[in-house]
């Protein structure tokens, strides 16, 4: 079993930067793809960022590219996302995932990720 708990979220000025940590605990996740997905209101859940379990391989939201980075220590068992030039339409609550599958890729896709951390909440104010 696997619990996820974001960290990092708040309130800031669009233009403006935040960094999310996701803290992994109940065993090692190095073996785990992990993700970072979000929920504007009233918005279904979408992708944002996921890294593989060797941390060789990231994908990204065309709408994050270049602006997000998603990275990974397998010995702190921590997941984060460097959010830069951040835009109003992106406040959401940023949920952190991880997935049990032993893959060279990452899936986009919410039903394929095993564990869900509870969300932080990011406000971006315009």
């Amino acid at each position: 079993q696997v619990q996820l708990v974001e960290s990092g979220g708040g309130l800031v000025q669009a233009g403006g930067s935040l960094r999310l940590s996701c803290a992994a605990s109940g065993r090692s996740f190095s073996t785990y793809a992990m993700g970072w997905f979000r929920q504007g209101p009233g918005k279904e859940r979408e992708f944002v960022a996921a890294i593989n379990w060797s941390g060789a391989y990231t994908y990204y939201a065309d709408s994050v590219k270049g602006r997000f980075t998603i990275s990974a220590s397998n010995a702190k068992n921590t997941v984060t996302l460097q959010m830069n030039s951040l835009k109003p339409e992106e406040t959401a609550v940023y949920y952190c995932a991880a997935d049990r599958r032993v893959t060279d890729s990452v899936s986009q896709r919410t039903y394929d990720y095993d564990y869900w951390g509870q969300g932080t909440q990011v406000t971006v104010s315009s």
